[in-house]
């Protein structure tokens, strides 16, 4: 029988804020010193529970339309002094996009986030993808997705649902973010796990052709 590694391998997506990463630490920081910086209240505590969104969906809780193009500026450039270091991976992370590569297949990271500041995480976390694509969200990622060939994509917002969906790709859901297993599964999730600890011995599994793989 053909081992595993010889059979064709997935290039696998995966989303960044609450999948790869727990970014709420990092990003409560970051609110809070932009917070203090222009002198308007943010409840970070509130903010970090909706991740996912654009940035600027947030800030528009916050501030007046005509700020939220600066002040989001302004955000994404104190980021990585407040943000980089606190923020932690998510248990089985690397090892979920190792699982990729060592299968013979890529792994990617296709996320909302600036771009310049996702790249920073994974650098810091020693997260190494085949690529990275920010500022993508919801239904837009199945452009990266699509471009990339991916025929699985991995995330735990209902966007990230929308994403593959839209991409032709595979669902598989995390509920590590703001959305539970009950409204991944509503969204259209086709597959749900726990956490990331789980995807390796999916991925082989899926890689194998087996069928409960296909609707864990």
């Amino acid at each position: 029988m053909a081992s595993l590694t010889t059979r064709h391998a997935p290039t696998v997506g995966f989303d960044l804020d609450m999948t790869l990463i727990d970014s709420r630490p990092g990003i409560r920081a970051a609110y809070l010193a932009l917070s203090a910086e222009t002198g308007v209240p943010i409840d970070a505590d509130l903010a970090v529970t909706r991740l996912g969104p654009p940035l600027e969906l947030e800030l528009a809780h916050w501030f007046p339309e005509h700020r939220i193009a600066e002040v989001g500026d302004r955000y994404r450039e104190i980021y990585p002094t407040f943000a980089i270091a606190p923020t932690p991976a998510l248990p089985g992370a690397r090892e979920a996009v190792a699982a990729v590569q060592e299968l013979g297949g890529r792994a990617i990271v296709v996320t909302a986030k600036h771009e310049p500041n996702a790249r920073l995480h994974l650098s810091h976390l020693g997260i190494e993808p085949d690529a990275v694509v920010g500022w993508l969200w919801a239904e837009a990622k199945a452009r990266a997705l699509r471009e990339h060939g991916a025929t699985v994509y991995v995330g735990d917002h209902t966007g990230d649902v929308r994403g593959a969906r839209t991409a032709g790709a595979l669902s598989v859901a995390v509920p590590t973010g703001p959305c539970d297993e009950e409204e991944l599964r509503v969204a259209g999730a086709d597959v749900i796990l726990a956490d990331l600890t789980a995807f390796p011995a999916w991925l082989e599994g899926y890689v194998a052709g087996e069928p409960e793989a296909r609707t864990a």
